[in-house]
């Protein structure tokens, strides 16, 4: 029977895997497998710069967490080695950046996810990995609404330009040479 030191430690973690559960608006759980130190780093790397946060996780400590969630579908896919992946703020992240990672190692697979409190499967992930960042997308917003103001002023220089512009001088037509 484990010390109640052990007890105390694991109720901890799963009260902090609960609270970052609850907390996040998107996650991704994967099989980690099979991956090396180096590649594990870097993976790691990038999820942080997104602000995603990546753990190693017991099967048996998740289920309990997600037990107290409303992600009851996620505990199906918990066995053999697991990692979770989740963002407070960004609902595309850790899709976008695992299943890129998921491409080019073969034994690092995504096992399932949730966005806003529901459970979804792998082509939903897939859907996911494939859009573009946030900061792209927002660009591309403030594009289209640029758009039509920079269209607007183009017209507008083109007619200032078009009646503003001096009139040339005609020159005078020549005269045709006198008979003699």
């Amino acid at each position: 029977m484990p010390s109640a030191n052990v007890l105390e430690q694991k109720k901890v973690v799963v009260a902090n895997l609960t609270e970052r559960l609850n907390n996040s608006i998107a996650g991704v759980i994967v099989d980690y497998k099979g991956i090396n130190v180096a590649d594990d780093t870097a993976l790691r790397k990038e999820l942080r710069e997104a602000g995603v946060e990546y753990t190693v996780v017991k099967n048996t400590l998740l289920k309990l967490a997600i037990a107290n969630t409303e992600l009851n579908g996620l505990d199906a896919v918990l066995e053999g080695t697991t990692a979770i992946a989740t963002s407070a703020d960004d609902y595309v992240a850790a899709a976008r950046i695992l299943s890129k990672f998921a491409d080019t190692h073969k034994n690092f697979e995504i096992k399932n996810g949730f966005i806003d409190k529901e459970v979804i499967g792998l082509e939903k992930i897939s859907g996911l990995a494939k859009l573009p960042s946030r900061e792209i997308l927002l660009a591309n917003v403030l594009g289209a609404f640029q758009a039509p103001i920079s269209a607007f002023a183009r017209a507008i220089q083109a007619i200032v330009d078009k009646d503003g512009a001096p009139a040339e001088a005609e020159a005078p037509a020549e005269e045709a040479p006198a008979e003699a």
